[in-house]
């Protein structure tokens, strides 16, 4: 293991060793949102506990289904959990019921975050999470259907190259060009923003909550779905990320956006290239930068002491753990931390999940989640589906947006 300069997991634990306080029996009850608890979180519970005398952390690994309306109902009755682990984009609607207190991150870890990852748990300037997993996005391309289809298999630096490529695999294989998401789903919204954050598109302001998605950037980017849509697979509006994954393996699409676990999902037959999602006439190459994060909950009388276990959760050495372990984009710049080679240096295929993220943007944060889904859903599909304008959609989903702030 690298070592750090700066918070190591010792450093953060032993700072609240000494307190009068805790002689008495104090339970800390921790829900994990996913179902089971990592061996690298896990090691840090234990030393946590170890370090403090009548201290222990009342583990609930819960579904990702069910999890975040557990801790609701749970906070809204009065009964909330001291800390979880939790989708970052659940952060608005907890901080806007007053149901979580904001995140204490240290100082000497701020400029440690890659540029953006801050911004998934902001809400109008203030921290409300602490980022404990972290993943971008990038362009795979099936290289065999690239050469069938008689072109070379090169990175598309842009949109107008993506699209060329695309086209060919489309008009010279079986195969369709690239696979879209239109599916009433999440993952429609992500692919989308993957293109708008590489064209320069801000959906939200975070330091002022201003509402920006009626911009040129989203109609550029809207206008460009709506022309992948003549070399996608049929019926877009039909399909979801993970099934293009399918798509992708059964040699029916020749490209799609997919996370670093795309690499360890596709077939081995299949000759791959790893690239950085094109950049749109005004941005350069990003993604969006999704964050799950460890909240505090207000009222369950450990709230400090909630704090020191995300701190040492989330800091130094647990992090670049966890990161390793569970195959996540790194979370931090690992070098800035003193760590001597970390894992994604010198290694092509991590590069380019590194490369996106300056130019990044995150997952918007609104109370009501399923409203914002709807937002990009109706837009996307409205141009999949040929339903409306560029201008008109994109002046919709403004005010739908609204409404969802």
């Amino acid at each position: 293991m690298n070592g750090l300069k700066t918070l190591g997991i010792g450093a953060i634990l032993l700072g609240g060793t000494a307190l009068p306080a805790l002689a008495q029996e104090t339970e800390i009850h921790f829900i994990m949102c996913g179902g089971e608890v990592r061996e690298a979180d896990q090691a840090v519970i234990d030393a946590f506990v170890a370090e403090r005398e009548g201290v222990t952390v009342n583990m609930e690994a819960v579904p990702w289904g069910t999890c975040q309306d557990k801790s609701l109902t749970l906070a809204a009755a009065g009964d909330p959990p001291s800390i979880a682990y939790m989708g970052s984009r659940t952060l608005r609607q907890l901080a806007n019921n007053g149901l979580i207190v904001p995140a204490e991150i240290p100082e000497e870890l701020e400029g440690a975050y890659w540029p953006g990852v801050l911004d998934t748990v902001t809400i109008e300037g203030t921290r409300w999470g602490y980022p404990h997993a972290f993943s971008t996005k990038a362009l795979y391309i099936n290289c065999d259907l690239v050469e069938e289809a008689g072109g070379e298999c090169t990175a598309p630096g842009t949109w107008d190259e993506m699209y060329e490529m695309a086209k060919m695999i489309d008009d010279n294989t079986d195969a369709a060009g690239i696979g879209l998401a239109g599916k009433d789903f999440d993952n429609t919204m992500h692919q989308f923003l993957n293109y708008l954050y590489s064209n320069g598109g801000v959906v939200i302001d975070t330091e002022t909550g201003e509402n920006m998605l009626d911009s040129e950037a989203t109609r550029q980017t809207l206008e460009f779905y709506g022309r992948l849509a003549e070399v996608a697979q049929e019926g877009p509006t039909a399909w979801e990320r993970d099934q293009l994954r399918d798509l992708f393996n059964d040699g029916q699409i020749g490209m799609y956006v997919q996370g670093p676990w795309g690499r360890g999902q596709h077939n081995e037959d299949i000759t791959q290239l790893v690239a950085p999602v094109p950049a749109g006439p005004n941005g350069d190459s990003g993604t969006i930068l999704i964050t799950d994060s460890l909240v505090v909950f207000s009222g369950s009388g450990h709230e400090e002491l909630a704090h020191e276990l995300a701190r040492a959760l989330a800091s130094g050495e647990a992090q670049y753990d966890l990161d390793l372990t569970w195959g996540l984009t790194p979370i931090f710049d690992y070098a800035a931390l003193g760590f001597d080679a970390p894992f994604y240096e010198g290694d092509e295929f991590w590069q380019v999940f590194v490369a996106g993220i300056e130019a990044g943007g995150p997952e918007p944060l609104v109370e009501d989640f399923k409203s914002l889904q709807s937002v990009f859903t109706n837009m996307v599909q409205g141009i999949l589906l040929q339903e409306d304008t560029v201008d008109n959609l994109v002046t919709i989903a403004g005010e739908e947006l609204d409404a969802a702030l």
